[in-house]
C-alpha cells in the first residue's frame, strides 16, 4: 500500500455566465472558453471561467466596504465569491461590480473602460484586484452569485481542486472575452450546443463541465435557472474512479441532482 500523502486540494471557483438565448426560445447560453492546449490542467478543454483561490482574495475579506451581499457569510464562502469575480474579470473582461453608491451593475462602458486600464496588469500580476476596486470605486456583487455546486478532484489525481460552481446572470452588455494567453477562444453557447460539440468531437468536455451542462439544459431561462438553485442546498460531489470492463467508471452522490450515480467514461481530464 502507498504511504504517499494525499495531496489536498486547493481551493477554486468558477462562475456559470448565462444570459437568454436570442436564437432559440427557451434556451439559455454560458459563457464558455477553450483553455490553452500548453496548459498542465484541462489543456484544450471548454470551461467555465475560474481558477484558485489567492491571498489577494482573502485580503479584500478585510476591507467590506468593497463587497456587498456578503452577510452572514464565513471567511471560507467569502474568498470562494471573491475569486470567482475576480477569477471571472480577469479570464473574460465581465465584471460583476457595481459603482460604490448604485444599486445596478457597473455598466457596459464603464466595465470596458475598467478592463482596458487593468486586466492585463491583473493577469500579469503587476496589480491586485483590491487595488483594481478601489482605483475604480467599484463594489463586487457578490448578491448576483447563486451557489450551484460543490466539486473536489478525486485523490490519486495530480492536481487537485475544491471548487465552488456560482449561477450569475451576465452583465447586459457585457459579452467577454478570452485573453489568448490560459484561454484561446470564447464563445455563447447553449448547453445543449455544448454538448453536441462534445459528442461529436468539436469540444472536450471534462467530466463536471458535462455533469453541470446536462442540468443547466433543463433550465428554460435565465430567471428559471436563478430561482431553481436559490436557496437549494448543495451536495458535495467527490467522484470516485474505479476500472470497469477495461473501462473507468465515476460514482458520483445521487442525491447531487446529476440524474444518476455511475457513469462510464473515458477520461476524467
Amino acid at each position: 500500500m502507498s504511504t504517499e500523502a494525499v495531496k489536498p486540494p486547493r481551493p477554486a471557483s468558477t462562475i456559470l455566465l448565462l444570459r437568454d438565448s436570442a436564437a432559440t426560445k427557451g434556451e439559455v447560453e454560458v459563457f464558455m472558453m477553450v483553455r490553452h492546449y500548453e496548459i498542465d490542467f484541462n489543456s484544450g478543454a471548454l470551461v467555465f471561467p475560474g481558477g484558485s483561490v489567492d491571498k489577494g482574495d482573502r485580503e479584500i475579506i478585510a476591507r467590506p466596504e468593497l463587497y456587498s451581499g456578503g452577510e452572514g457569510l464565513d471567511t471560507a464562502a467569502l474568498s470562494f465569491r471573491i475569486a470567482a469575480i475576480r477569477e471571472t474579470f480577469e479570464e473574460s473582461g465581465i465584471l460583476l461590480a457595481r459603482p460604490q453608491g448604485s444599486r445596478a451593475l457597473v455598466d457596459a462602458k464603464r466595465a470596458g473602460e475598467i478592463e482596458a486600464a487593468s486586466r492585463a496588469a491583473l493577469c500579469n500580476g503587476t496589480t491586485t484586484f483590491l487595488k483594481v476596486l478601489t482605483d475604480s470605486g467599484m463594489l463586487l456583487a457578490l448578491d448576483e452569485l447563486v451557489p450551484y455546486a460543490h466539486w473536489i478532484t478525486p485523490e490519486g489525481m495530480p492536481k487537485r481542486f475544491d471548487t465552488w460552481f456560482f449561477l450569475a446572470a451576465a452583465p447586459p452588455e457585457q459579452a467577454g472575452a478570452h485573453d489568448g494567453k490560459e484561454s484561446t477562444d470564447s464563445i455563447w453557447v447553449s448547453p445543449r450546443e455544448a454538448l453536441e460539440g462534445g459528442e461529436t468531437g468539436r469540444f472536450k468536455l471534462p467530466f463536471p463541465t458535462t455533469r453541470n451542462l446536462i442540468k443547466l439544459g433543463k433550465q428554460t431561462s435565465v430567471k428559471a435557472a436563478l430561482d431553481d438553485s436559490r436557496g437549494k442546498s448543495v451536495v458535495t460531489v467527490t467522484p470516485i474512479m474505479t476500472k470497469n470492463n477495461g473501462g473507468r467508471q465515476l460514482r458520483i452522490p445521487l442525491e447531487a441532482g446529476y440524474d444518476g450515480d455511475v457513469f462510464e467514461v473515458g477520461s476524467v481530464g
